[in-house]
């Protein structure tokens, strides 16, 4: 049957509904939540990647081509367009860069710089992507190599860099055929941020994996993981830098909108007011390099709150449970 005016969502609608499915079952079956489903279905988020609409395909017992149109279509409509440069980040990222003699580790401040022109070119370059595909194979493994060769406070220095680098690597890979290396990518940070013992560098992991969450439509776990990380940095708010503290209210804005895709919109906006209250205490022309950050931003934010498709099924567990815990006051703001 020729479907070509339905949209993803609506296609899979139409077939779980035919296999006599609710949402409970098919996410059960496919290893997600009915309000992910639901999601997916009302195209509030994205088209799941090919490893989940294969899995989903199974479930009803279609093809996959029904529920995604035509064939020739098929990776451009999941996924995006493949970037020429993707073969060769994949690459990087799957090898295990060891140093040796005839390939040492390069010096912490050169890749430094080499990281902080690539966040320049993030968001100065007009063609972005293409830029970041020629250096970022190069900072991958450079960063690697790093964390494996150095000792002591270089060695967490050097863990904090490859949280940074593959940070950037999530950005370069977002919404390109790549699901499962986006969330290796995003996963390998976290773990580096947590070596690093940096709190910068968890932060801004944090940030990373917690818009993951989100972008899967799993609102508790992004919001669990954001609120945790908020309160492990609450005590270092007080005279903490410009950076950190930036760090600290994205973070506020991220649970913001988090809650907003949830459909709690009073919880969104006491979160956006946190948020705004640390920006209040930034330089005026401060901007945080990895999340944007600033006092500028936070108008463009309010936007996207007011804007958010919202759900009305109650608020997620995870939210409840931490609002529960830490109370209404705003801490560290």
């Amino acid at each position: 049957m020729d479907l070509p005016e339905l949209t993803f969502g609506q296609r899979l609608k139409l077939y779980r509904e035919r296999s006599g499915k609710t949402r409970a079952v098919l996410g059960g079956l496919v290893g997600r939540s009915a309000e992910w489903v639901k999601a997916v279905e009302t195209d509030r988020i994205l088209p799941p990647r090919v490893h989940m609409l294969d899995r989903i395909a199974r479930a009803l017992r279609v093809d996959v081509s029904v529920l995604v149109g035509e064939l020739s279509n098929r990776s451009t409509v999941v996924n995006g367009p493949e970037h020429p440069a993707l073969a060769a980040v994949r690459d990087a990222v799957n090898r295990l860069a060891l140093p040796s003699s005839s390939s040492p580790a390069r010096p912490l401040a050169e890749t430094r710089l080499r990281l902080d022109a690539a966040w320049r070119a993030r968001h100065q370059a007009p063609d972005h992507r293409t830029v970041l595909g020629v250096l970022l194979p190069g900072l991958v493994r450079d960063a690697q190599q790093a964390a494996l060769a150095y000792d002591g406070d270089e060695r967490r220095q050097a863990h904090a860099l490859l949280a940074e680098v593959l940070g950037l690597a999530q950005m370069y890979l977002a919404y390109q055929p790549a699901a499962e290396l986006l969330w290796r990518v995003t996963d390998r940070a976290m773990v580096a941020a947590q070596e690093s013992g940096d709190p910068e560098a968890l932060a801004r992991a944090a940030w990373f994996l917690g818009q993951m969450h989100r972008d899967a439509g799993d609102w508790d776990t992004a919001m669990t993981v954001t609120l945790d990380v908020l309160s492990a940095l609450e005590p270092r708010t007080a005279d903490a830098s410009a950076n950190l503290l930036a760090l600290w209210g994205a973070l506020n804005f991220e649970a913001a909108y988090t809650a907003a895709r949830a459909g709690e919109e009073g919880h969104a906006w006491r979160y956006w007011d946190r948020a705004d209250r640390v920006a209040q205490r930034l330089p005026e022309d401060f901007f945080q390099t990895q999340t944007s950050f600033s006092r500028a931003i936070m108008g463009a934010h309010a936007v996207t709150i007011a804007r958010s498709p919202v759900r009305r099924c109650g608020k997620p567990a995870a939210f409840t449970r931490r609002e529960s815990r830490r109370g209404q006051d705003a801490p560290g703001t």
